[in-house]
């Protein structure tokens, strides 16, 4: 990817501004794989046409809204075309933010296009991750 550091820094503060103002914090390095691995298998499942399966990495609130998989993945596939398929995706630092951890993806679309995703994912009482916000923010940086 050719964006530069700085750029997707100021991008990604200006996108986490708007999803969480308070202080940010580290993540450990297990909670990041974890957050992580959530997101991975949202993309996997939205790349095999599961909606079951990603609908199941949403939030309670998220699958509340949206009621049914099925309507879950097509806003998605509508909204937010990048991140039902991405051609490339590049994860940024995770920060905390009042027990959210916020995660910037950097994704690439078919089209050669540079998006900013900034995941905000709340802990489960499980411990687990779900993811209950995505914002995307067109960067103009451009692919090599």
């Amino acid at each position: 990817m050719a964006s530069s550091p700085a750029r997707r820094q100021l991008l990604l503060a200006a996108l986490c501004a708007i999803v969480v103002p308070a202080q940010a914090a580290g993540v450990s390095k297990a909670d990041a794989r974890k957050v992580r691995a959530v997101i991975e298998a949202q993309l996997a499942a939205f790349a095999a046409d599961d909606a079951k399966r990603a609908f199941s990495y949403a939030s309670r609130d998220i699958r509340a809204l949206f009621g049914t998989p099925e309507r879950f993945v097509t806003m998605v596939r509508e909204a937010y075309p990048v991140v039902y398929r991405p051609a490339s995706v590049a994860f940024l630092q995770p920060e905390a933010i009042d027990g959210t951890v916020i995660q910037a993806v950097e994704m690439i679309d078919g089209q050669g296009r540079v998006w900013m995703a900034v995941y905000r994912l709340e802990r489960q009482r499980d411990r687990s991750w779900r993811i209950s916000a995505c914002e995307i923010a067109e960067s103009d940086a451009k692919t090599t």
